[in-house]
């Protein structure tokens, strides 16, 4: 974060994360189950690597996460796979992924440290909130298994865990990190789901079967039921990550 310069160690770790990112394209590792829905991971090498090494190697993470999407929708396509072959829905976000969260990085390490510690504590105690809120609200619902209740059990004591780590770790950092993995989390969704709306809104309605008139809350129904659960995952790995890779440095 120091250095803005494009060296050779930089672009060996945009390598690295971006060869991560696709692989959790490709297999279930991508995916974490947060009460009844799947929250992706794929970006988080992203902010990762721009978090690490600054907004250059993070855009350059994220082009390799949106041509891989380019990719997989021509290699294993899918009814709306077709929006996916357009940049602006696939690369551009992508790419807005690293700069997005460097720079909120940036804005927010200027806070002193109390407001710091109460922004911190007041966003992981939301996020515990939620995911007590979201077990309770599932423990009647036969349609999510045993294995998903027992993996948020053990996410919401993660939770506990990496709030506490990050205070102790990162001390006036933490909020900073907190609030880059949600921003950089809501760039790719924000972006990928405007892109579909404005660009492929009509098209993309008519492949799921939906009037075209109801795409608009179709997909700000996806970017609700997908987009928080994202958030709070990447606000887990990504701290945890970070505070481990500062300890070790």
């Amino acid at each position: 974060m120091e250095n803005k310069k494009f060296t050779v160690k930089k672009m060996a770790v945009a390598g690295v994360l971006g060869g991560i990112s696709a692989v959790l394209g490709l297999t279930p590792l991508g995916f974490i189950p947060v009460g009844p829905t799947r929250a992706t991971i794929m970006h988080i090498p992203v902010i990762i690597g721009a978090l690490m090494e600054g907004p250059l190697v993070g855009a350059l993470i994220g082009l390799i996460f949106g041509l891989f999407s380019i990719f997989q929708a021509i290699m294993n396509p899918t009814p709306i796979s077709v929006v996916f072959l357009d940049p602006l829905v696939s690369v551009v976000p992508r790419v807005l992924i690293g700069i997005v969260s460097y720079y909120v990085y940036v804005l927010f390490k200027k806070l002193g440290q109390r407001a710091s510690k109460i922004i911190l504590y007041s966003i992981w105690g939301v996020t515990l909130l939620y995911l007590i809120l979201n077990f309770f609200k599932n423990i009647s619902n036969e349609e999510i298994s045993l294995w998903v209740q027992i993996f948020n059990i053990v996410l919401i004591g993660f939770t506990v865990f990496i709030g506490y780590y990050s205070g102790k770790k990162l001390k006036e950092g933490a909020v900073e990190v907190v609030l880059s993995a949600a921003a950089g989390t809501l760039t790719n969704t924000v972006g990928v789901l405007s892109g579909i709306y404005f660009v492929h809104g009509e098209q993309y309605a008519l492949k799921l079967g939906l009037d075209p008139s109801t795409a608009g809350k179709a997909i700000l129904g996806i970017g609700i039921t997908n987009g928080i659960p994202e958030i709070i995952v990447a606000m887990i790995i990504v701290t945890s990550v970070v505070a481990s890779l500062k300890k070790s440095a």
